[in-house]
């Protein structure tokens, strides 16, 4: 798996959707389609391509499966992520420096 991977799972606004719903707390699929207009079976695809993508995992209880963010695919946004963050700070004082010369 790779960034890629995480994030053409999250470029759709339906996967984006069920991802924030359970990062509120593991559900099951029956819970998460509450308040969408998705049918069963697009709810099992989307959940298996974020499953695919290590964003999501399942637990079986019974004849029941609920859903869980994995930590695991925030771990390679956030990687990702860090290697941008070291450009910030000088960029966020570079415009400081031009404001305030805007400024005088």
């Amino acid at each position: 798996m790779t960034e890629n991977d995480v994030f053409r799972a999250l470029a759709d606004p339906t996967r984006r959707a069920i991802f924030e719903k359970l990062a509120s707390g593991g559900m099951n699929a029956s819970a998460l389609r509450q308040g969408m207009e998705i049918s069963q079976p697009a709810m099992s695809q989307h959940l298996a391509v974020l499953r695919k993508a290590r964003l999501v995992r399942e637990e079986r209880q019974g004849r029941f499966v609920n859903y869980e963010v994995d930590p695991d695919g925030l771990a390679l946004i956030a990687g990702w992520l860090a290697k941008y963050r070291a450009y910030w700070p000088a960029r966020v004082e570079a415009l400081k420096d031009l404001l305030k010369d805007m400024d005088q």
